[in-house]
């Protein structure tokens, strides 16, 4: 059905993302019973010193090769399960391996799928010219349990619109968060007073500094119980309830670092808090400048951290790659999935598109990145292959002509469709061009997967004149496509 005015011609490339079960991370294991914790104690034990060394090195020479350090893994993992049991024993070295050991498990962190992509520049052109654009690739990985945890490539744009990909690492490592982050107290005292909560633990706020630890934060709570036991003998309901929603924010929000040493590849940001134990999904990178106030650019992404139940928006930030720092998002106009932030402020406002109602486009306008109120109806469906709901497929473009905003559209038997509108570069809330039709629509060469006839993105760039779009298929892998820039502009209808 397209009736456009000059042919958009797709470059679809024959690279494709998909899921590759090699790569795989450690996790701490536990069957969570204290008397079979012991039992699997008492059995090691029971082991000669000969038998434990020969069973601990063939253990190393089997999993050294796929991580990094194994043997600090299971020393780590040691350490947590001793803290579950009343165990006395004087452990060597190799013993406490070995246990470790027992309590570690591989999981395969794309085994499943490998979609949603977005892409940014790359922070480092050095060594590219002006001809070349090194980028870097962020997807959804699934794996077992359908747990989503964001991973990276590192590529170069050819002057031809042809994306290569450099060599996976074959070793992929996830980090903890960094111990004692700094927390700041206004953002605790907006988003307990969004959820109804402030008010029963206003008291221990009140006695903790502007910007505060999470050591600080315990002391504070273990202060407060102890003083309202002293009075009323035991701490209500209200406070109890209030003070697990405390710590609840306090473990969403947080740091992580990787060594600069380890590839971009190698890095994978996974699920840490409890509000993401089912994943973290459709993270939305943008290069945003001027970011962090000292001049210098910085990389934001909205994602949506997901516990089986309840999605909660989570922001990311990050200069190199390296150092992530996550943060909960604030306010009612928050809530939902699909926000994506402009890449600079316009009239000195933080600027994001939204989808608060799963419906329309909202845009909203903010002086804090992470505090968003009062949605602004964009646009809603308006043509066939979108009348179900609409969303963004990235953040927006700046453009000579406006800000190029990549849309998405549901349509008949939940068919999946690229398209874009364009945005008053000085008044984004004013749509002054769209395609009537898609560019981009799900054919037989990807529609069918995981979810047949879904094909969509989380952010695009332009290079050279051409819109490169990595694309999620199906909800199993992914692709490239591209287009020339003008040609989407020459089919736009303008008002």
């Amino acid at each position: 059905m397209n009736s456009f005015r000059k042919t958009i011609k797709i470059q679809k490339q024959l690279l494709h993302f998909t899921p590759d079960d090699s790569r795989v991370v450690t996790r701490f294991f536990t069957p969570g019973n204290p008397k079979r914790i012991e039992n699997i104690f008492e059995r090691i034990l029971l082991l000669t010193q000969k038998q434990a060394g020969d069973i601990l090195q063939k253990t190393l020479k089997s999993f050294s090769g796929r991580h990094r350090n194994i043997k600090r893994i299971f020393k780590d993992n040691f350490d947590l399960i001793i803290k579950e049991i009343k165990f006395e024993n004087d452990f060597s070295l190799e013993q406490k391996l070995l246990i470790g050991s027992y309590f570690t498990m591989e999981y395969s962190i794309e085994s499943a799928a490998l979609f949603n992509p977005s892409i940014v520049v790359h922070p480092s052109q050095a060594d590219s010219d002006s001809n070349r654009l090194k980028v870097i690739l962020s997807f959804r990985a699934v794996g077992e349990g359908h747990i989503s945890s964001i991973v990276f490539r590192r590529g170069i744009i050819k002057s031809n619109g042809v994306l290569a990909i450099q060599k996976n690492s074959a070793l992929v490592e996830r980090v903890d968060r960094i111990p004692d982050p700094s927390y700041h107290k206004d953002d605790f005292i907006l988003k307990l007073k969004e959820l109804k909560s402030y008010e029963s633990v206003a008291k221990i706020l009140d006695n903790l500094l502007d910007d505060f630890t999470f050591d600080e934060l315990k002391e504070g709570i273990r202060h407060f119980r102890k003083k309202k036991k002293g009075k009323q003998k035991k701490v209500s309901r209200s406070c109890e309830d209030g003070i697990k929603i405390l710590m609840w924010l306090a473990n969403a929000n947080y740091e992580i670092k990787f060594s600069a040493e380890l590839d971009l590849s190698s890095r994978v940001i996974f699920p840490i808090s409890e509000n993401e134990i089912k994943g973290l999904e459709d993270a939305r990178f943008v290069l945003f400048k001027n970011g962090n106030g000292n001049g210098r650019d910085v990389y934001y992404a909205t994602y949506t951290a997901y516990n089986g139940f309840t999605a909660l928006p989570q922001l990311i930030e990050t200069v190199d790659f390296c150092h992530f720092k996550v943060s909960v998002l604030l306010g009612e106009g928050s809530k939902g999935k699909g926000m994506a932030i402009f890449p600079r402020k316009i009239n000195g406002k933080f600027v994001t598109i939204s989808r608060n109602d799963n419906e329309n486009l909202y845009i909203m306008f903010s002086d804090n990145i992470k505090y968003w109120e009062k949605p602004i109806l964009l646009k809603p469906p308006g043509f066939y292959w979108e009348f179900f709901q609409i969303g963004n497929c990235g953040s927006p473009i700046e453009t000579e002509k406006g800000w190029l905003l990549l849309i998405h559209g549901v349509g008949p038997v939940r068919t999946y469709s690229i398209s874009a509108i364009l945005l008053d570069i000085k008044d984004p809330t004013k749509v002054i061009g769209l395609l009537k039709e898609p560019f981009l629509t799900p054919d037989e060469s990807d529609r069918n997967g995981y979810v047949p006839n879904v094909i969509y993105s989380c952010g695009a760039l332009i290079h050279q004149g051409k819109l490169i779009l990595p694309y999620a298929m199906a909800d199993s892998r992914s692709g490239i496509a591209s287009l020339e820039l003008k040609d989407i502009f020459d089919n736009m209808d303008y008002y």
